[in-house]
């Protein structure tokens, strides 16, 4: 089974569709989605199983160049 996660996305000024479109290309995505306020985009996606969690988001989300900062949301139960 795999884990839900939503990630805010913070991008450097300007640049929020190259990240949006560098996250695309990854395929790793659900749903993206830009947004307003203190966070640029929000990505929801599912890491695989057994997969570390905070090592699949660094390899796939915060080294993608111009992402300024993340922030995770851990996701246990849908309803």
């Amino acid at each position: 089974m795999s884990n839900c996660v939503f990630i805010q996305i913070r991008c450097a000024p300007g640049k929020t569709y190259e990240v949006a479109d560098a996250i695309a290309l990854r395929e790793i995505h659900s749903e993206l989605f830009s947004t307003s306020g203190e966070y640029d985009l929000l990505l929801k996606l599912y890491i695989p199983e057994g997969e570390d969690v905070g090592h699949f988001i660094n390899a796939n989300v915060a080294a993608i160049p111009n992402v300024q900062r993340t922030l995770t949301t851990m996701t246990f139960r849908a309803f």
